[in-house]
């Protein structure tokens, strides 16, 4: 049978892909963590679905993997299901179920949604970096964070902060000033596409000393972004 690995984007119906809708539509159930099942419920309640709690990815997709021998199943995830979502761990673990299909359908990553919040950041080279050290050694993200400024990338920082990381967004701000001047242009959008979303733009310096959560993207300009009539923009070159 069919397993879709979905991205939701934000999470509200408007935010989906055409195709997101139509394997969501199509399947029997859909499993994914509490918070994303609760948002689908919102304009698909006639479904079936299975929540999963936070810190059981693993669990999750096994279930889904599972349940799919027999039916049609959705696994969602926000934003884009290959940008730190079940993707790749899903089809890793889709060898142990021969009987299954699975297919990745792609969403709108914060990066996107947030950076058109914004204006136009990423209109160049980009690079995407999350803060969270859970899976990842920080010493490999500090090494990340320092390719991507030497390289004048536009950064985007995802996961910037927890309860239990409060200092991290200001750690790699301060990996940033190193090759960046402090008035660099940056900006941040925090609950992106919900009710409650609220953005703003700032100088890296200022970042540095801002407090973010999980529900926060954080855009750091390359040297050539600009503020302009209230956008941050990344020009490619256009000579106009």
């Amino acid at each position: 049978m069919k397993l879709y690995i979905i991205g939701i984007g934000s999470g509200r119906q408007d935010s989906l892909t055409g195709a997101a809708a139509k394997a969501l539509s199509a399947s029997d159930v859909i499993i994914g963590y509490q918070h994303y099942i609760t948002q689908v419920q919102t304009f698909l309640p006639e479904k079936k679905y299975i929540p999963s709690p936070m810190g059981k990815e693993q669990e999750r997709v096994l279930l889904a993997l599972t349940e799919a021998q027999n039916q049609t199943v959705s696994l969602v995830c926000s934003g884009d299901p290959e940008l730190y979502g079940m993707a790749g761990l899903t089809l890793t673990l889709s060898g142990k179920f021969p009987d299954v299909q699975p297919e990745v359908i792609p969403g709108v990553t914060a990066a996107f949604s947030g950076g058109a919040v914004l204006g136009a950041p990423l209109t160049h080279d980009m690079a995407v970096i999350s803060l969270s050290d859970l899976l990842t050694p920080w010493e490999t993200i500090e090494k990340r964070l320092c390719c991507a400024a030497e390289g004048d990338f536009v950064v985007v920082l995802y996961n910037p902060a927890s309860k239990g990381r409060t200092q991290h967004l200001r750690k790699a701000c301060q990996i940033l000033l190193t090759c960046r001047p402090p008035e660099t242009v940056c900006g941040y959008v925090r609950h992106i596409g919900q009710a409650e979303e609220t953005h703003g733009t700032l100088t890296l310096s200022e970042l540095a000393e801002f407090q973010a959560d999980m529900h926060t993207t954080v855009f750091i300009g390359n040297s050539e972004t600009v503020l302009t009539g209230g956008h941050m923009i990344t020009p490619r070159g256009y000579r106009v």
